[in-house]
């Protein structure tokens, strides 16, 4: 056995392989520890274990050295846009030609999935021959079952038939056309009758949500089974991927589905982990939580992912205290009323507030909160309101830590906010929050504003990145390699302003204008309109 593997808790039965198996390799382009704690790539790996029909293989930037050239296909599941460097990494290392146009038959099919490449796959497409849009749950079977239909045919013969599959792309199928050069695209055409114009994204709309496969003390979260309780989000902030990208907002059956997953992982651990956008806003998350808080449970230590703050009760607070949490993170995003409102969060500071004394009239130790700069339509005065919010948290909740994680924005495929730049002025703002905020007591956390550039420049990407995207990994992980990498390719693709700062026409195509999400292009235009409607001071004092 894999050493990596040798201390793992199966919660499923891995089927007994055909004699004609197909080797099939499944990657997470990342360390074991942390690919093993992404819930998506454990569902998806059982899946394809639980098939007979295939002998799975998983692949980890870490693993131990395997023989190369014995799969016939190979799977990544990419959850971060700058793993991409590790999935040319891992095709190099098993000789695989990094360019889906320079494979042949001897090659394996490289499919790949996860949010990441659902919301915008065009800077990845060269470099994989099938793109499955989507959830997993059913379109990883009709994948599996369509390929072992025609694995005995030329390359071109199984992408021709794998694309007429509803959630499938395959973009060696399909011609973007650009403006020019250096001009915007156009459109992306197939190239062959049959392919389909667009690619809807397949919905899985089971009320039996995902749960952890594999228990491990190696994983980032040392031996925690993850229990997936709601998937989207109701409350659809314009910048927010998981709401938009991931509609409808799905809750788990509690009695038929919830509670006995809940039951089967803690028989091979004692730490919990509830999953999803928006825990709190499950109908029945009372109940569970009642559940929860039996005796039964003592010595189970339970975690949360970010609760919409207004839901934040003594009576939650008192459970996770007693469930061995010290903290409870909330997103609020801004300090500022106003700007709540253009971005559609729903919360007052009022709620702010009681959720900051809910967490220390229940025991908790700290509160973590998390906000942007360089939301749309932000003014200086929004900062300030920022500020004094959580001076006054301090006030409210005085025996609370508190800290704030901030991140830059950065617009989103198939959300509102997709057509807005990057604030050319957020690294200036970060600072400013930073030389504010220590002063009074508030762990400030800045993420990085350069990797925010990187990100923005690959969520908003068309295929001609892929290129900057090689010369990039040659010349090392920093901002400044990717301004060189457009440097050299000037005259062949639009500059680096046009993908990360500049605002877009929102009549004008989009580079994943042929995948189809949730919303349609008109609703996305009404709910950006509605958000820039609302009056900045200067409007209403005129």
């Amino acid at each position: 056995m894999n050493a990596l593997y040798s201390e793992e808790s199966l919660l499923f039965e891995p089927a007994v392989t055909d004699a004609d198996a197909v080797p099939l390799v499944f990657a997470f382009p990342n360390t074991y520890s942390i690919g093993i704690t992404s819930l998506g790539f454990q569902v998806v790996w059982a899946l394809l274990a639980s098939r007979p029909d295939l002998d799975v293989t998983r692949l980890f930037t870490d693993s131990e050295p395997r023989r190369r050239g014995r799969a016939r296909l190979m799977g990544f599941s990419v959850s971060w846009e700058l793993d991409y460097i590790n999935i040319l990494n891992l095709l190099e290392q098993d000789g695989i030609p990094l360019r889906a146009a320079e494979r042949g038959d001897e090659h394996p099919l490289v499919f790949g999935g996860g949010p990441v490449l659902t919301a915008n796959p065009e800077p990845f497409a060269d470099f994989f021959d099938v793109v499955l849009v989507g959830d997993g749950e059913e379109l990883l079977h009709e994948f599996i079952d369509a390929y072992q239909e025609v694995k005995g045919s030329d390359r071109l013969a199984q992408l021709k038939y794998l694309a007429r599959i509803p959630g499938i792309y395959v973009p060696q199928l399909y011609d973007p056309v650009y403006e020019s050069a250096t001009g915007a695209v156009q459109d992306c055409q197939p190239k062959y009758d049959g392919v389909p114009d667009r690619i809807q994204k397949r919905t899985y709309r089971s009320r039996t949500l995902s749960t952890s496969s594999v228990v491990t003390p190696r994983a980032a979260w040392e031996n925690i089974y993850m229990v997936e309780v709601v998937r989207s989000c109701p409350e659809m902030c314009r910048f927010c991927l998981a709401s938009y990208l991931t509609l409808p907002f799905r809750v788990a059956d509690v009695e038929g589905s919830l509670i006995p997953a809940i039951d089967r992982g803690l028989e091979v651990t004692n730490r919990l982990g509830l999953l999803g956008a928006s825990i709190t806003q499950h109908p029945e998350f009372d109940a569970l939580l009642d559940y929860l808080d039996g005796d039964r449970f003592d010595g189970v230590r339970m975690s949360l992912s970010s609760v919409r703050t207004g839901t934040v009760t003594e009576k939650l607070t008192r459970v996770l205290t007693r469930r061995g949490s010290n903290s409870i993170t909330v997103a609020v995003e801004s300090g500022s009323e106003r700007l709540r409102q253009v971005i559609n969060k729903k919360l007052s500071n009022e709620e702010i507030e009681q959720a900051a004394i809910a967490a220390q009239s229940g025991g908790l130790k700290s509160l973590k909160l998390y906000g942007m700069a360089g939301l749309p339509t932000e003014l200086d005065e929004d900062l300030d309101a920022t500020v004094e919010m959580l001076k006054g948290l301090r006030r409210q909740a005085p025996k609370l830590r508190f800290s704030f994680g901030c991140s830059t924005f950065v617009p989103k495929a198939h959300t509102p906010f997709q057509w807005q730049g990057v604030d050319r002025k957020a690294e200036k703002k970060l600072k400013l929050l930073q030389k504010r905020l220590r002063p009074i007591g508030i762990d400030f956390r800045p993420e990085s504003y350069n990797w925010s550039v990187i990100q923005a420049l690959i969520s908003r990407g068309d295929r001609r990145i892929s290129r900057v995207l090689e010369l990039a990994r040659g010349f090392g992980d920093s901002l400044g390699s990717y301004k060189r990498a457009f440097k050299e390719l000037k005259q062949e693709l639009p500059p680096l302003e046009y993908y990360v700062h500049q605002d877009w026409d929102v009549d004008a195509p989009l580079p994943w204008g042929h995948i189809q999400g949730p919303l349609q292009r008109d609703r996305l235009i009404q709910h950006r309109a509605a958000a820039l409607s609302v009056e900045t001071p200067e409007l209403a004092s005129v």
